[in-house]
């Protein structure tokens, strides 16, 4: 990876954070440390719970397992360092600690966009194809698009970093941010990012609205087949499969379409923040809750793990 920018390299950046008050910083500890242990804890008992349960050792559930894993390392990549900061005097973070962490965010965030498709299209041929449903879902394919979203992901993260690398920093090194996403970084740039923001545009277009195009083609077909369901429980039942990954869904993709597909000139530092906690910290934290309390098997599978761990 060529540093262009010696001086960024060696003095890196600083931090700004959620806010600049002292007074809220103790406050801020405390509400994140809470937030991330819950979602540690919540993502933790549903992969084990999956696990545990021969009965939830279907596709739907592998991709809910791997996106609970994915959760916990995404917000892994931002919280901790976040957690540091409300504490420390010193908010720096090292220029290549900077492009780590942009490196891993946007892995492991690309994932769970490409995760979230999967389980939209698990849930798609459950609904209009059930009878081809093992063939289609066969174990053997879901690790292929396991696979291939982990890949496009880290191919989309690397050439990312590698544009930003390239970049020179040569005035304020303070990101207005909690981490070091692109935009805000961006923003500190004293070389010329026009053509870089159309690339960066383009290629974010490409790799989001990939799996949420997948995702609206999925549900389109959802509703045609459930609403040529003659009684309406069945379409009730139909429907109720697909409740929480909706909402999982809506969460995602509306707090990060909020925030990417603008102009960087649109850049806001105070309601990108507010967007960006949603899907970073919000979101993680909130899956297992909502993958849990509305679906029967889970619960059985929570209990089932309760009462092993308790035995």
């Amino acid at each position: 990876m060529e540093l262009k920018n010696q001086s960024s390299s060696t003095s890196g950046f600083i931090l700004l954070g959620l806010s600049s008050s002292p007074q809220l910083q103790k406050p801020l500890f405390a509400i994140f440390l809470i937030m991330y242990l819950v979602t540690i804890v919540g993502n933790l008992l549903i992969i084990l719970a999956i696990h545990s349960d021969s009965r939830l050792h279907t596709p739907m559930y592998f991709f809910l397992s791997n996106l609970s894993f994915m959760d916990i390392c995404f917000t892994t990549v931002i919280v901790p360092k976040m957690l540091v900061n409300f504490l420390a005097e010193s908010k720096g973070i090292s220029y290549i600690g900077c492009l780590v962490q942009m490196y891993f965010f946007m892995a492991f965030g690309n994932t769970d966009s490409y995760l979230l498709a999967s389980m939209a299209i698990d849930r798609l041929v459950a609904i209009y194809s059930p009878f081809r449903y093992d063939v289609v879902m066969h174990p053997r394919h879901c690790l292929l698009m396991l696979l291939g979203s982990c890949t496009i992901s880290h191919l989309h993260s690397l050439f990312r970093v590698l544009l930003v690398s390239r970049l020179s920093f040569c005035a304020s090194h303070v990101i207005k941010h909690f981490f070091c996403d692109t935009q805000p970084v961006l923003k500190l740039s004293c070389s010329d990012t026009s053509s870089s923001q159309t690339v960066v545009m383009v290629e974010t277009l490409a790799v989001i609205t990939t799996p949420c195009l997948c995702i609206l083609f999925s549900y389109l077909r959802i509703i045609v087949t459930v609403l040529r369901i003659p009684s309406a429980a069945g379409k009730w039942k139909a429907f109720s499969t697909c409740g929480s990954h909706l909402t999982v869904v809506a969460l995602f993709y509306g707090s990060v379409i909020y925030v990417y597909f603008r102009p960087l000139s649109m850049y806001s530092v105070v309601k990108d923040r507010v967007a960006t906690v949603m899907y970073t910290v919000v979101t993680p934290m909130l899956n297992p809750f909502i993958y849990s309390l509305r679906n029967k098997d889970m619960k059985r599978g929570l209990r089932k793990l309760r009462d092993r761990i308790l035995s």
